[in-house]
């Protein structure tokens, strides 16, 4: 089974690979905060939103590693750029995190002004992990709490974005998917894609996260 280390590796050789990717970053992110490499994490989360500035979720997470790297005033700032983006945007879940990292930081929370919702065609489905309007998928993509969340959270052209990198993920690490361990890696590269941390994965299924 890939270490976290391995991980790492193809997550950054994605994002140079692809650097206007912002799901890249995104996930490598998340594998540097899986590290411990808070600073590093920071950096990634802070390239994705720059990549795209209405990715609310990604001002959270380099906010909550720039906490954990000891660089509360940077934290501040970014949060609060985040709260702005989350509010105004409708981001309900980002915007409960800011809110609770800033007052953990002391800082008031600002007084933002919400954006009326924008028209969007009916039946737009909006993803909770890109922030985008796309399309529902026509079913979980598979079974269990996890499947049914992505459903419910996830839109098919994120989840396809997902099978692409999956792809290269499989090819470049040479996973054989019929091996328990294999799987493993493929299902952990798969939730650091969509956002979908431990604490998640406890909350939604009642277990820990698989190492």
């Amino acid at each position: 089974m890939p270490s976290l280390d391995d991980r790492i590796a193809q997550f950054e050789k994605m994002a140079r690979e692809d650097p206007e990717n912002d799901m890249a970053h995104f996930s490598l992110g998340g594998a540097y905060t899986q590290a411990e490499r808070f600073a590093d994490a920071a950096t990634a989360y802070t390239k994705c939103f720059q990549l795209n500035p209405g990715f609310s979720k990604a001002y959270q997470l380099a906010g909550s590693a720039l906490v954990s790297a000891g660089d509360t005033e940077q934290a501040k700032r970014v949060l609060l750029d985040g709260f702005h983006v989350a509010t105004t945007k409708g981001d309900l879940m980002p915007k409960k995190a800011i809110v609770e990292l800033l007052e953990s930081l002391g800082e008031p929370i600002p007084e933002v002004e919400t954006a009326p919702e924008p028209e969007l065609p009916a039946g737009t489905f909006v993803c909770t992990v890109t922030s985008k309007p796309g399309h529902q998928m026509k079913r979980p993509p598979f079974k269990g709490p996890i499947g049914q969340w992505i459903y419910e959270n996830v839109s098919d052209e994120t989840f396809q974005d997902w099978i692409r990198q999956g792809t290269k993920v499989i090819n470049e690490l040479r996973l054989d998917l019929s091996k328990d361990e294999d799987e493993a890696a493929y299902d952990r590269h798969m939730r650091e894609y969509l956002g979908i941390d431990d604490a998640m994965y406890e909350k939604l299924t009642g277990e820990k996260a698989p190492a």
